[in-house]
Parts: C-alpha cells; sequence; structure tokens
C-alpha cells in the first residue's frame, strides 16, 4: 500500500463519524506501530551517542614549541585549548609549560586539551648575571628585547675587563645590581674577566709534524701562532713544520706567539694550490671560537682549523683545489671568505 493510500483511508476513516469502529481499531494499531517504531529509533539514537568516539592516549608536549605540539594532538585527533603565560626565563617562549590532562591519559577523540604556553619572561627587576658568560647575555638581553618590542636593558659598550681566576668572558660583576626595580628603559654596565695576568703554556712539540697534524695539536693546546712558508729542501717531508721558535717544552705566557716555519709540499697534484692565508681579526678582550673552513668545488665543506683565538693576524697554510671558497667564522659568524685562484 502506498503511503498515500493511506493518508487516504485514515482520511476516510475520520469523515465515516459512526459505525467506523473497525477502522478505528486500525488506526490505533497504526499509531501504535508509530509509537514503537519512534522509541526504537530513539534507544538506537541513545546507544550510538552513549558509545561515542573513539578513545586515544594525550602525548607529552609539555616542554615542546608550540607548532610541534599542536602537529601531536593533532594526529590523536585531540584539540587545544590555549592559555598564555608568562615564565621565569626568556628562552622558554612558545613552549608548553603545562598541559591538562596529564600525558598518557585515555580520552575520547575531539577531546580539548588545555596548554599553558609561555610569552617569554617579563621583566619587572633586574636579574643576576654574575657568573655568567658575557656572549649568553647579549642573546639574552637581545631575545627580551624581541618579546617586550622596547629595549627594557640595553648593554653599555665599552665593556670593563679586569684579570680574574674566573674563565675569559665571566662577568665579575654588574650595574644595576640585581633585584633592582625596572621602571623604563635603562642601560647595564658589566666588568667581565680576562683570565688570569700570568697564566702560563707549556709550547708543544710541532716541529716535524705534518701541516694536518699541528692544526690539530694547535687547536688543543689553545697556543697562538704565526705560519710562514718556505720551498722544501733536500731530505726534507713536503707540508711539513720544518721550525718553530719558541723551541718545544718551554713555558710562556698564554698570549706569546710561537712562529712555525712550514714547507712546500712534495707532490703538489695540478689543479692544487699551496699558499698561506693571511687575515686580522679585530682584537678581543679574550679568545674567543674561530673557524677556518674549506668549501670544495665538490660541494663537500671541510674544517682547516677550529682554536680560541684573541685577535690579530691569523695565518693558516692550506692546500686545496682551486676554486675553492676559504671562510673564516668567529662564534659561528663568518666574518671573511675568500676564493683560492
Amino acid at each position: 500500500m502506498r503511503f498515500s493510500n493511506f493518508l487516504n483511508k485514515i482520511k476516510a476513516n475520520f469523515s465515516r463519524g459512526e459505525g467506523a469502529e473497525p477502522d478505528m481499531r486500525f488506526l490505533v494499531t497504526v499509531t501504535a506501530g508509530l509509537l514503537i517504531f519512534m522509541a526504537i529509533v530513539a534507544i538506537a539514537i541513545f546507544f550510538v551517542a552513549l558509545r561515542g568516539a573513539e578513545q586515544t592516549m594525550v602525548p607529552e608536549v609539555r616542554g615542546k614549541e608550540l607548532a610541534e605540539a599542536l602537529l601531536e594532538l593533532q594526529v590523536k585527533e585531540l584539540y587545544p585549548r590555549i592559555q598564555l603565560r608568562y615564565s621565569q626565563s626568556s628562552r622558554d617562549r612558545g613552549m608548553i609549560l603545562e598541559q591538562d590532562p596529564a600525558a598518557g591519559t585515555i580520552v575520547k577523540a575531539g577531546r580539548r586539551i588545555r596548554l599553558v604556553v609561555s610569552q617569554g619572561v617579563m621583566i619587572n627587576r633586574v636579574e643576576n648575571y654574575v657568573g655568567r658568560n658575557i656572549d649568553e647575555v647579549r642573546l639574552d638581553l637581545l631575545t627580551i628585547t624581541a618579546a617586550s618590542g622596547s629595549p627594557l636593558l640595553t648593554l653599555r659598550e665599552p665593556l670593563m675587563y679586569d684579570f680574574s681566576p674566573a674563565a675569559p668572558g665571566t662577568i665579575l660583576r654588574q650595574k644595576p645590581e640585581s633585584g633592582a626595580d625596572i621602571s623604563g628603559p635603562m642601560g647595564i654596565e658589566f666588568v667581565v674577566s680576562r683570565g688570569l695576568d700570568n697564566t702560563l703554556v707549556t709550547v708543544p712539540q710541532l716541529t716535524g709534524l705534518t701541516l694536518s697534524n699541528a692544526l690539530e695539536l694547535i687547536g688543543r693546546t689553545g697556543i697562538l701562532f704565526d705560519f710562514s712558508l718556505r720551498p722544501l729542501r733536500e731530505e726534507e717531508k713536503g707540508a711539513t713544520v720544518a721550525s718553530q721558535n719558541p723551541a718545544a717544552g718551554i713555558s710562556v705566557s698564554a698570549n706569546t706567539r710561537v712562529s712555525l716555519v712550514v714547507t712546500a709540499p712534495d707532490d703538489l697534484a695540478e689543479g692544487e694550490v699551496f699558499k698561506l692565508f693571511s687575515y686580522r681579526i679585530p682584537q678581543n678582550p679574550y679568545p674567543l671560537p674561530v673557524h677556518l673552513e674549506a668549501l670544495l668545488p665538490s660541494g663537500d665543506r671541510v674544517r682547516l682549523v677550529s682554536v680560541d683565538y684573541p685577535g690579530g693576524n691569523f695565518t693558516v697554510p692550506y692546500r686545496l683545489p682551486a676554486d675553492s671558497v676559504l671562510i673564516l667564522s668567529m662564534m659561528n659568524r663568518e666574518i671573511h671568505r675568500e676564493t683560492v685562484r
């Protein structure tokens, strides 16, 4: 029976009036059936809703950057509810400080996870910088400026230096002192350690070493050096330290330069260049990490020497293919490059 015919029959039953008892029984039956059908549908919907979404485990996102945390939650089909909060260190900016529920909790997919994200440090008092390295503090002050949008604390230059048993670059004193209130932009002064005044080092044995071995030993001992080249003589080995001054085993002050003479190689291939790299590095109050690297025509990058150097004339012999690029950097910042010709 079509649904339209079914409706017409119901209308006909209502229009008959008296003597329609058989049809009334039909209507009661139909109504009861509809009620039972609706009850079945409601129960089915209830159990589907009760079952809910699939369950998943909350990942550990504390200590991670916000972007990384959001990706991990997305994989688990979880959604963030983000709250911002100042923290105790500028290094925490953009990191997850807290989460709720905790990692390992079993929840339904689609659950919202509360994430407390650091928006950096809110500076209202001067920190205690004594004992920290000046280069690290420089980066911290730049980070604070970027986070606040204004230079609340600026480093007053030039810095003051003093001889001290503390490692070179260590902050000895500061002004204003830690705990001072910051009511507006202000400068801060540091006294930085130069290291010991009378530090002595023992000159290592470099004569007779190949150039590569000599550069490796210089990097370990931290001595200052001046290289020079000369042609190869009879019964000598090429690309080898022929002489040094002062001699090995002598104790000298840490700022003493050791003069080294290196012989030319005896097996220089066509297209190779053997020369002396020379560059004057700005003078620093204490040694800083210096690296000389070579970018080869093949695309490979090799390190020739890595030393702590205070500045001044910096000379290093090299044997490289023509068109290589020499790259000199200080504290991982490039300061000079030149092409090998």
